[in-house]
């Protein structure tokens, strides 16, 4: 009878430890529009937002819940619905990562707003009804557009861009070699908002106008969906897209702000990877298998780290001129 007891305490113990710590996993839910979203990757498709690789720079103790929608605003997002979405599910502790202003600055009446009235007014409730469920808001302002034109082109519309060509010969107007801002005041309202509400501000606009002017006119390209005719087999007929990112870019930002996120909550930065790519079969990391993970590291001295998302992974061969290490994440295994 003892030995039944003392088993039927283990298994109690064991299932409350393992409610508990599912319990207490931190998520960050994530608004905001197509530069942040989640993409499908049926037909080869590159087209990733920054939030979609989120989740790569934090351990399993944070969960990434990206709710950001292509085309949305601050104003579209709460009319249909999506932020109450969000508010039902946050928890104490919680954090939400928001992110507007692309659509916001959109004349058309269902997602324009005005920065310094109506915008802010939006980016004040998302921050008031965080608190108001225990979260714990996160204000970043809109990421930079690669804009080299020395005469700003007018766009009402990102989500068309999917829709434009590749071109050998640029169409759009002479670039310069100086990245110029397209967004306005849209880029300090959010800062005004955090000063005013004592939120953390992460300048995800700087953060992105300093890498794109790092990288320059040519090679800011390959952050984005901007391809040639015949250089990408997902887009033959190429495509000119200098908002949304590919998934090298995606990460690259993912990477920059989770850093900057971390560098100004020490409770997230506890929480920081450092890994050198990601497989994921949903799309959220570099690679699909860890063979091709494998196959593309460079050779190098040094160690290289390979996170392995969740499924059942045959194990790669590693050449002996490559050092790999690699790290199971939640819901992964090698197949036997």
């Amino acid at each position: 009878m003892k030995r039944i007891n003392h088993w039927l305490t283990f298994v109690c113990l064991a299932l409350v430890m393992t409610a508990f710590k599912a319990d207490h996993v931190i998520t960050i839910f994530m608004i905001g529009d197509s530069t942040m979203a989640n993409k499908q990757i049926k037909n080869g498709n590159l087209e990733r937002g920054w939030g979609m690789a989120l989740q790569c720079y934090f351990d399993d103790a944070i969960r990434v819940d990206n709710h950001a929608v292509n085309g949305r605003s601050s104003k579209s997002f709460i009319d249909e619905g999506r932020w109450q979405k969000v508010v039902d599910k946050i928890r104490p502790g919680d954090y939400v990562f928001i992110q507007f202003g692309h659509n916001d600055e959109k004349p058309k009446a269902d997602r324009h707003t005005d920065p310094g009235s109506t915008f802010d007014d939006n980016l004040r409730r998302f921050v008031r009804e965080t608190r108001a469920k225990g979260g714990i808001p996160v204000l970043f302002n809109c990421v930079v557009r690669r804009n080299f034109f020395k005469q700003v082109p007018r766009n009402d519309d990102d989500e068309a861009l999917r829709k434009t060509v590749g071109a050998p010969v640029n169409t759009k107007g002479e670039e310069g070699d100086t990245l110029r801002d397209t967004h306005g005041d849209y880029r300090y309202a959010p800062r005004h908002v955090a000063l005013e509400e004592d939120v953390v501000f992460v300048d995800a606009n700087l953060i992105t106008h300093r890498l794109e002017q790092r990288l320059g006119r040519e090679d800011s390209k390959k952050l984005h969906m901007w391809f040639l005719p015949g250089q990408e087999p997902s887009v033959p007929k190429g495509r000119q897209d200098n908002t949304h990112y590919n998934i090298y870019g995606a990460h690259t930002v993912a990477k920059l702000l989770a850093e900057e996120v971390a560098r100004q909550i020490p409770a997230l930065a506890a929480h920081l990877t450092h890994a050198d790519c990601a497989v994921a079969k949903n799309g959220i990391g570099q690679y699909f298998s860890p063979q091709e993970a494998v196959d593309h590291l460079p050779v190098q001295k040094a160690t290289q780290t390979v996170q392995i998302f969740a499924g059942e992974w045959e194990k790669p061969r590693v050449p002996k001129d490559k050092k790999i290490k690699f790290v199971l994440r939640e819901g992964a295994t090698w197949k036997k």
